[in-house]
């Protein structure tokens, strides 16, 4: 069983004004197997989490640890850390016009994998997870997210977890944008992926739709930089309810926090 731990991580971003602390003390522990909803007002500091995790250069880290069973990955690159298991679907993925699907996919297979996997098989895997998430076989020759929609583009990242089969997957937010059928289509993608591979799920979002589809284990309410409540699948139903006032910083307001 693969582990993910988070030890008081702090961090920080260079703005105009000078120096943002935006993580402050972040504690979690992830297993294999498990999904953990994150969830927050906006300007919270969960996509700054999920991008720090994931080693994005802008956030620059203060102090703690990220362990993947056992080893520090905060001094490793990005391709490093994808390299150790870690996945991050990004809320606004970018193109990358010049290089195909096809060839990134299989580009990315064989950097984490270590070895390029046979041709034959690669097509086939590669055929199938694309029908999979109703995805037109065209994509697979057209540039990386060129021209997408907003939905195929997050399916386009469901894709990429189906076939690199991570340890960890961090989900920033990946129903934003998304219609009721593409909704479901990636979420039912993300869950057949979770159930082939057993890997733990961070998934950071603001509202409670796609956990409707997506059955978190463990909630957890993020603000003003650190986690400031944990419970069971209720929680959400909870916040759908009440909103974030009551775990917004004083002199906030829950405009801000629900916008």
């Amino acid at each position: 069983m693969a582990t993910l731990e988070i030890k008081d991580l702090r961090a920080h971003v260079e703005t105009k004004e000078g120096v943002k602390e935006i993580l402050k003390g972040v504690n979690l522990t992830v297993h294999s197997g498990e999904t953990h909803a994150i969830m927050g007002p906006n300007g919270s500091g969960k996509s700054t989490l999920a991008y720090t995790l994931a080693g994005h250069p802008k956030y620059i880290v203060d102090g703690g640890e990220v362990l993947l069973d056992g080893v520090n990955i905060l001094n490793q690159t990005p391709d490093e850390r994808a390299k150790e298991g870690l996945f991050l679907a990004m809320q606004y993925p970018v193109e990358v016009p010049g290089v195909s699907m096809t060839n990134f996919l299989r580009t990315a297979k064989t950097e984490v994998d270590g070895k390029a996997p046979s041709i034959r098989t690669w097509t086939k895997e590669l055929t199938e997870a694309m029908k999979r998430l109703k995805m037109d076989p065209k994509f697979a020759t057209r540039s990386v997210n060129e021209g997408f929609s907003g939905g195929e583009k997050k399916r386009a990242e469901v894709l990429q977890l189906e076939l690199l089969k991570p340890k960890f997957a961090i989900l920033d937010e990946t129903d934003s944008g998304l219609d009721v059928d593409a909704l479901r289509i990636v979420s039912e993608g993300v869950n057949r992926a979770k159930e082939a591979n057993q890997f733990g799920i961070l998934m950071v979002t603001h509202y409670t739709r796609i956990l409707k589809y997506i059955k978190p284990d463990i909630v957890h309410v993020f603000a003003d930089g650190h986690f400031v409540k944990t419970g069971g699948p209720e929680l959400a139903d909870e916040l759908e309810e009440n909103g974030y006032d009551q775990y917004l910083p004083e002199g906030s307001d829950s405009e801000s926090a629900l916008a």
